[in-house]
């Protein structure tokens, strides 16, 4: 019996994510400040929580995660998924309280469910992070410094939960898993050049037809780097699912 954590559940690939492991039969704890109405059911549970406060996750969480522990488990996995893109524009000109925010979701927030999650199940179960990342940890895009950066932090995170827990049961790996049609691509592609000067870049993805399906990739997530078996520590790319 499988369990799985999933922030970011009320849209995108969040949503399709919890819902791909539903269809597999898991429970599902949903984590983000709304839900989706298409995961309602007998094994999914939601848990609201502004992950842009992480001093307050383990009040909002861990009853839950108590109540998952419970379970005649087999395996358990969390999905650190939910993130911001903004603030979006160069640098001089950015809000820094946002910027401040965005680390907190982006970043803060997954170390501290990591945490929360190393605490609350048994080194004995099969236990795996899943870190959502993206392209932008490596190659950097105009106007969108703060996004970048967290996500190179979210891999160097991945990497330092690999490095302090070799555990025979435990996997923590990343994603980057390329591009796809969610309303944060939306958002993107909407934006003045004047101060997104990447704008053109994701208008180009979708005149050209080039972003996936998110339930499709979702249910490639799942097979390949969920159910299946990966390599600790290690960011995988979407050309490998």
């Amino acid at each position: 019996m499988h369990a799985a954590i999933v922030t970011g559940v009320s849209r995108g690939l969040g949503e399709a994510l919890a819902a791909a492991l539903l269809a597999r039969s898991a429970y599902v704890l949903g984590v983000g400040r709304r839900s989706s109405a298409k995961l309602a059911g007998p094994r999914y549970r939601f848990v609201e929580c502004d992950l842009a406060r992480p001093a307050a996750i383990a009040a909002a969480v861990l009853p839950a995660l108590r109540e998952l522990a419970g379970l005649q488990l087999s395996a358990v996995t969390l999905v650190n998924n939910a993130a911001v893109a903004t603030p979006l524009g160069l640098a001089g000109q950015l809000d820094i309280a946002a910027a401040d925010e965005s680390f907190a979701t982006n970043v803060t927030a997954p170390l501290a469910l990591t945490d929360l999650f190393l605490r609350s199940f048994d080194a004995s179960l099969e236990r795996r992070v899943l870190n959502i990342s993206s392209g932008a940890a490596q190659t950097a895009i105009a106007g969108s410094a703060v996004y970048c950066m967290s996500k190179a932090a979210l891999e160097m995170l991945t990497k330092a939960i690999a490095a302090d827990h070799g555990e025979p049961h435990f996997r923590c790996i990343a994603l980057r898993p390329g591009i796809f049609e969610t309303g944060m691509q939306a958002l993107l592609r909407a934006q003045d050049p004047e101060t997104f000067p990447s704008a053109a870049l994701f208008r180009g993805f979708k005149d050209s037809g080039a972003l996936k399906d998110p339930e499709a990739v979702a249910v490639r997530i799942v097979e390949r780097l969920i159910a299946g078996p990966v390599e600790h520590g290690r960011v995988y790319h979407h050309t490998e699912l």
